[in-house]
C-alpha cells in the first residue's frame, strides 16, 4: 500500500474530508468563499480572518472568491473585518464573482486583487 502525502490523507478525526481540506488551507493562510454570502458563511469567514490576523499580523491572507453574491449585511461583516485587520488581504476571483462576491473581490488590498484566467466578474 502506498502512503499518501499528509495533504491527501483522510479527514482529521471528527471532521469531514471537506472540513479537513478547509482546515489545511487555513494553515496556509488561505480563506475560501465558495458559496452564496449569508450570515453563517460570513461568521465563518470573519472568524478565520480574525484568527489569521491574531496569529501573524504581518503576513498576507489569501482570500479566494467563487460566489454569486448574497446578503448585503453579511457581506459587509466580511468587508468590515477585512478593513479592520492588520494583514493585507489579497483577493482572487475564481469561477464567478458577482454582486457581493465582486464587491469583496474589489475590497482586497490595492495591488493585490486578482482574477484567474477563466473567472467571470459581474459588476
Amino acid at each position: 500500500m502506498t502512503q499518501q502525502p499528509p495533504s491527501m490523507r483522510t479527514a482529521t478525526q471528527g471532521l469531514s474530508l471537506t472540513d479537513s481540506v478547509y482546515e489545511r488551507l487555513l494553515q496556509e493562510r488561505i480563506v475560501v468563499l465558495g458559496s452564496e454570502v449569508n450570515d453563517e458563511v460570513a461568521n465563518r469567514i470573519t472568524a478565520q480572518l480574525l484568527l489569521l490576523a491574531a496569529e501573524d499580523p504581518e503576513k498576507d491572507i489569501r482570500f479566494y472568491i467563487n460566489s454569486p453574491g448574497g446578503s448585503v449585511t453579511a457581506g459587509f461583516a466580511i468587508y468590515d473585518t477585512m478593513q479592520l485587520i492588520e494583514p493585507d488581504v489579497a483577493t482572487y476571483a475564481m469561477g464567478l464573482a458577482a454582486s457581493m462576491g465582486q464587491f469583496l473581490l474589489s475590497s482586497g488590498t490595492p495591488g493585490k486583487r486578482y482574477a484567474l484566467p477563466h473567472a467571470r466578474l459581474l459588476m
